[in-house]
């Protein structure tokens, strides 16, 4: 179990800020600091615009990141045994090797369902105007809104969680014949912010963080334990990220009323190791977000191809990468297992060039149903691009309370360069406005999902054909039961004593003492 810090620490999560963004945008001037993070290289290349509805299955095919494992119905990697029936009107069902159903597209409510093994059930909708909902129990569901921003396609999800509205914004594009949506931060921070959470602090520094009588930090105490000291920014951050994440889930799981299993067999804690892979990933996004708000200092919109993990595929170096959500995915032999938030995953090797999946090694688990630690795991890269999506948001939203506590509660002060407002990033320009019913939209997708879900099953039964006969076989030995069963009553019996002979079309069974002795 990891130490109790005493002194009790307030600071909003990244899954349920606090404010939607609605501020108009500025400007700031191009400034320079020799404290300042390195920039990372930048393509200039423009993309057009892609309307192709990323949610519609298709006929799965075979996935080169997975060895062969077919993709299911909702685009992600199958496990091995896995039925997939496709109905005539486009709909589909998936159930897993055990006839249970995994995953259900309803084609007439443009709904995708997904039951994840761990008792989770999540719903994305995909409405008329090509706006999506999302919705999960026991965590933030939210409507993106699609509009174009100087000739490239963005959208805007508000996200609803117990009575609160905040928003994100995210730049989508094509890769690999994969739509995805890239993070796209709507405020920067002044460039000498970005060294000082960048660089070493002048001391380390004792930080309480108030944990200590929260459910969530009891219950994961011997899987994560925070640094006694903290020598820089991304130690901190790396702290901030991985108690979010465990504080969501444990929330989630009780909202959804998901039995919360103590099971520890095959835990794998966050060892201090992988704790320095998360933080050196956290400088590298610090170095990107630096570069982009140099960029948008000179009002250029970031290259998605650079901020997405296009780069992290291509940089031919190492990536650690944090599941932000509740994920079921297929590890080296087929089976489906479990990964949820604060699981750490290292992306060693990258995919091939044509792969829409990616194999990544599991760094720590939670034991249970949860992948293994060093298991080989197949992700999507719309997963995977999530994924690093999360973690540059929960980045954000402790660089946000960094800036506003510095100085207090043992964090160090920050330099005068770094104390400058944040400045909106312009994106939010023209972005269509909050859907005014979201809130209940979102609930209204959770309760539409269960008569979905029976109408799209039913379907797939009716349309289902009964499996073929298989070709009948009589062996020696056999009983004249188990012939008649196969071949139904002969046409002709011979009676000889205890010697039999049955006579059908095409076929003569002899009987010795009740048992085939021969076949003619």
């Amino acid at each position: 179990m990891a130490n109790s810090p005493s002194t009790v620490h307030s600071s909003p999560s990244p899954h349920t800020p606090t404010t939607a963004h609605t501020a108009p945008p500025t400007h700031v001037q191009p400034a320079g600091h020799p404290g300042a993070p390195p920039s990372h290289p930048t393509a200039n290349a423009t993309r057009t615009p892609n309307t192709a509805n990323p949610n519609k299955p298709g006929i799965p095919k075979e996935s080169a990141a997975t060895g062969g494992h077919t993709n299911g119905i909702l685009g992600r990697p199958a496990p091995r045994g896995s039925q997939q029936v496709q109905l005539k009107n486009g709909s589909a069902v998936q159930r897993r090797p055990n006839g249970r159903i995994s995953d259900v597209h309803d084609t007439r409510r443009g709904m995708n369902v997904h039951h994840g093994i761990n008792g989770n059930t999540r719903v994305v909708v995909v409405r008329a105007d090509h706006s999506r909902v999302f919705a999960e129990r026991g965590r933030p569901g939210y409507v993106q809104r699609g509009y174009v921003y100087h000739g490239h396609e963005y959208s805007r999800r508000t996200y609803y969680y117990h009575g609160r509205a905040y928003d994100r914004y995210y730049r989508g594009y094509p890769y690999r014949g994969v739509y995805i949506n890239v993070y796209s931060p709507y405020r920067y921070y002044p460039v000498g912010f970005y060294g000082w959470a960048y660089n070493p602090w002048y001391h380390p520094i004792v930080y309480s963080w108030g944990w200590g009588g929260a459910p969530w930090y009891g219950y994961y105490g011997g899987y994560f334990t925070p640094y006694p000291v903290y020598a820089t920014a991304s130690l901190w951050l790396t702290d901030y990220i991985i108690s979010n994440e465990l504080a969501a889930a444990y929330q989630a799981r009780q909202e959804a009323q998901i039995q919360m299993d103590q099971e520890a067999a095959g835990s794998a804690p966050l060892t201090p190791e992988v704790k320095q892979m998360i933080a050196d990933e956290v400088k590298n996004q610090l170095a990107l977000e630096n570069a982009e708000a140099q960029q948008n200092a000179r009002s250029q919109e970031p290259d998605p191809n650079s901020s997405g993990i296009a780069r992290l595929l291509t940089d031919g170096k190492t990536h650690v990468f944090v599941a932000g959500s509740a994920l079921d995915v297929v590890n080296a032999d087929g089976n489906e297992c479990a990964l949820t938030d604060g699981d750490a995953l290292e992306l060693a090797t990258p995919p091939p060039p044509d792969a829409t999946s990616a194999n990544l090694i599991v760094l720590s688990s939670k034991g249970g149903r949860e992948c293994r630690k060093s298991d080989t795991v197949a992700i999507s890269l719309g997963d995977l691009q999530d994924m690093q999506n999360h973690m540059r948001e929960t980045i954000d939203q402790g660089l946000q309370e960094l800036q506003a506590k510095q100085g207090t509660g043992g964090l160090p002060a920050a330099p005068p360069s770094a104390r400058g407002a944040p400045v909106d990033a312009p994106i939010a320009q023209g972005a269509p406005p909050p859907d005014p019913n979201g809130a209940s939209e979102v609930n209204q997708q959770l309760a539409d999902a269960d008569q979905a879900e029976k109408e799209v099953s039913t379907e797939a039964q009716q349309e289902t054909p009964a499996p073929a006969a298989g070709p009948t076989t009589i062996a020696l030995g056999q009983s004249m039961d188990e012939v008649t069963a196969s071949l139904g009553q002969p046409e002709t019996v011979v009676d000889l004593g205890p010697k039999k002979i049955y006579k059908y079309k095409d076929m003569k069974v002899t009987f010795k003492d009740g048992k085939v002795s021969d076949v003619e």
